[in-house]
């Protein structure tokens, strides 16, 4: 990282890895932008017992996020599994608790884009990544797609959506991304850091 560059925070909550590996294309799309940085960021899960309790640093992937992440970012890559048609409870949590950056406006103007993976093929993807935007909104972010001048978006068979980048991990989670969600994913990355960079008079 250089000090000198903007922060892009790709914050993304993952159970099997497919989720994970998305937020890193995009991070590896961010960081094709000159002058952009990535900084992986997940959130700890959720118990139905409330005795449970999740170690301060996670066994594997990226740190949980902190909320002084959302003040050093110049940009946001928000990613989660789908739950029915909606993002994870886990990234939820997170979420229900930035009243304090909501009302201060820590988010606001800056750019933001929004991932998923599901298990089946029409598992909810779309509405998982609309369900996303709906904090990203009341924060005053602006909120980024995949236009249709990617060329991926009409011959993918495994996930990307005009709404933001997707993939079909299988239900059991054994399909690997293809090179069309591959490419969706980067250019999702390069999208929102190249918006950030113009935002901060960078291009």
């Amino acid at each position: 990282m250089h000090p000198s560059n903007i922060t892009l925070l790709v914050l993304y909550y993952s159970r099997h890895g497919a989720t994970r590996t998305l937020a890193e294309c995009i991070a590896q799309g961010i960081e094709s932008v000159p002058g952009c940085d990535a900084r992986l960021r997940t959130v700890p899960a959720v118990s139905t017992v409330t005795e449970a309790i999740e170690s301060d640093i996670p066994a594997t992937g990226a740190p949980y996020v902190e909320l002084a992440d959302l003040e050093d970012c110049a940009g946001l890559a928000l990613g989660s599994p789908t739950r029915f048609g909606n993002m994870a409870a886990a990234m939820k949590y997170f979420w229900d608790g930035t009243a304090t950056q909501w009302l201060s406006g820590t988010l606001c103007g800056k750019p933001a884009c929004v991932f998923t993976s599901t298990g089946s093929l029409h598992g909810g993807q779309e509405s998982t990544l609309l369900s996303m935007m709906l904090p990203l909104l009341h924060h005053g972010m602006l909120i980024q797609g995949l236009p249709y001048t990617r060329p991926e978006l009409m011959t993918t068979a495994s996930g990307g959506s005009p709404y933001g980048a997707t993939h079909w991990s299988g239900i059991d989670g054994s399909k690997a991304l293809s090179d069309d969600s591959r490419q969706l994913a980067v250019a999702l990355g390069q999208r929102l850091a190249t918006t950030a960079a113009k935002l901060q008079g960078r291009q």
